[in-house]
């Protein structure tokens, strides 16, 4: 008998999961921080580019993506 209780709470535990409508769990702060680092890093870099160098990564990317396709 106890095989059929623990399949029985197996099955109970899969279907809270499944129908589980909680919220995502809280942010934590480092992550928080890292999407703000993240937020702000490409502009910055962008800024630091000349415009020449800016057209040189751009145009190796472009590359790589038709090459891949």
């Amino acid at each position: 008998m106890r095989l059929m209780a623990d399949l029985n709470q197996l099955a109970a535990q899969l279907v809270q999961k499944a129908t589980d409508e909680s919220g995502p769990e809280p942010e934590s702060p480092n992550a928080r921080a890292g999407r703000e680092g993240g937020k702000k890093g490409g502009k910055a870099r962008a800024q630091k580019l000349s415009p020449d160098r800016r057209s040189e990564i751009a145009q190796k990317a472009a590359r790589a993506r038709w090459q891949s396709s």
